[in-house]
Order: C-alpha cells, then sequence, then structure tokens
C-alpha cells in the first residue's frame, strides 16, 4: 500500500493590483455641472484615491486609466485591468439628470454600479456611460455593430459573462454603505449594461459620486473636504472588502 502526502500549501489570496478609473477625459467631457465637467472631478478623485491606497496599503499596487485630461477609449479601459491581472476595478463617475427633467437641480445622491443586463427601460446611466464609443472613428468594427444610443443593441451585443457577480455586489454594496455613513442619499447598487464592467475580467464596480447637475453636490464634489471624504468612503470600503474575501 502506497501513501501519498501533499505538502503543497495554498498560497493565500491577495488583493495585489487595484485598477482606478477616471471616467471620460480628452474630448469626452462627460456631464457637466454650472461650472465643472464630469471629466475633472473624476481625475481629481481617482488620483486621490490612488495616492491614499498606496499609503494605506503600501504592497498593493495603484494602475491608472489616466492621469491627465487625455482620452481613452472605452475597451482601453477593462483591457488594462485585464492585461495587469488586476484584483479590483473600481471606475470614478459624476451623475446627471437630463436636462429635460423635473427638479432636475434638486436630484442628489450616489448609486453604484455593477455588470448586468437589467430593464431595458433603466439603462440611462449604461447609455450615457457608454456614449463615449462613439468618439472612437472605427468604434462599429471594435464593438460589433453596437449602438450606445439603442437600447436594444445591449442584449444584441455579444459580452464577456460577467463571472464576479457577487464580489462586484458586495464591494459596491461597502461603498454605497460607507457614503451613507457620512449623510449622503442612497440611490442603491444596480445592475445595468455598462461596457466597462462587463469587459473586465475581476470585480468592478462604476460608483457615480453625486449629481453634477445639482448646484449643491457640484459645490460638494469640487471641494477639498468633499473630495477628501469621497476617497475616504471608498477605500474605507476596500479595506472592508479586502477582509471579507483575503484567506
Amino acid at each position: 500500500l502506497v501513501s501519498f502526502s501533499n505538502n503543497s500549501t495554498k498560497v493565500p489570496y491577495r488583493i495585489k493590483t487595484i485598477v482606478i478609473d477616471a471616467g471620460h477625459g480628452g474630448k469626452a467631457t462627460g456631464a457637466v455641472g454650472k461650472y465643472s465637467q464630469e471629466k475633472d472631478v473624476t481625475l481629481q478623485v481617482a488620483l486621490k484615491l490612488g495616492k491614499e491606497i498606496e499609503k494605506t496599503f503600501p504592497d498593493m499596487r495603484v494602475i491608472y486609466t489616466r492621469t491627465s485630461d487625455v482620452f481613452v477609449p472605452n475597451l482601453d479601459r477593462p483591457n488594462l485591468a485585464n492585461r495587469e491581472k488586476a484584483d479590483l476595478f473600481i471606475s470614478i463617475h459624476c451623475n446627471s439628470m437630463p436636462l429635460s427633467t423635473r427638479n432636475r437641480l434638486s436630484v442628489k445622491g450616489v448609486e453604484t454600479f455593477v455588470a448586468g443586463f437589467g430593464r431595458l427601460d433603466e439603462q440611462d446611466v449604461a447609455i450615457r456611460e457608454n456614449a463615449d464609443i462613439l468618439l472612437e472613428k472605427d468604434y462599429k468594427d471594435k464593438y460589433d455593430g453596437y449602438d450606445p444610443n439603442d437600447p436594444t443593441s445591449m442584449i444584441i451585443f455579444s459580452l464577456m459573462k460577467n463571472a464576479y457577480r457577487d464580489q462586484s455586489i458586495k464591494l459596491a454594496t461597502l461603498v454605497q454603505n460607507e457614503y451613507i455613513a457620512t449623510g449622503r442619499t442612497n440611490r442603491g447598487v444596480k445592475e445595468q449594461n455598462i461596457l466597462i464592467l462587463q469587459r473586465a475580467g475581476m470585480p468592478s464596480i462604476l460608483t457615480e459620486v453625486g449629481f453634477i447637475s445639482c448646484p449643491e453636490e457640484e459645490d460638494y464634489m469640487n471641494s477639498e473636504q468633499g473630495q477628501a471624504e469621497i476617497t475616504n468612503c471608498i477605500l474605507k470600503a476596500i479595506q472592508a472588502y479586502k477582509k471579507t474575501v483575503e484567506s
């Protein structure tokens, strides 16, 4: 009788690399407030968040999809994360209500998205966030004929299956909980067909840190105090998430 002993030790899982994605950039301004643009606010928050992560977790590698006001094609963002074998992908954005919306200036709050199809009539954010694709000359070839203005094409478009749904929801929920703890209006965790999340091969979230169309929140997101608070909320959520997933 031969006995075999397995001396191999399982390597514990550690979050080693985080990709921070500042939404929009360059010719893609994103949403516009009374005096500021989404692309600038997201970059400021993203850079501050990256610095805080590096300070808090010296062994963790932070990679940015952009560090200046440049246009980055949508597909390049998750592709970077996939190529670098990132453990988390966090995309920073600002929300906005359409000009035609009643009480537009008073709508405020935070919401965080994970990859999913959701209902066709609830894909407004996905359509807006995916619209940057139209700025890419070869978007019809690159994205298999996908039209970001047509909700039905979201179902036809061939997408990477999101195998990280539960982890993404867990991180998104922790982010929302931290926002709520500071008194922000909670608009919840939602699933939408946002391409950068669909194509990322790791737990991924897109967090809307406030409504740039709301004067109160535009001021908050452009202030040092507001950006520090937003950054701290996301950082604390990462800390909490790290404790639950690392073995």
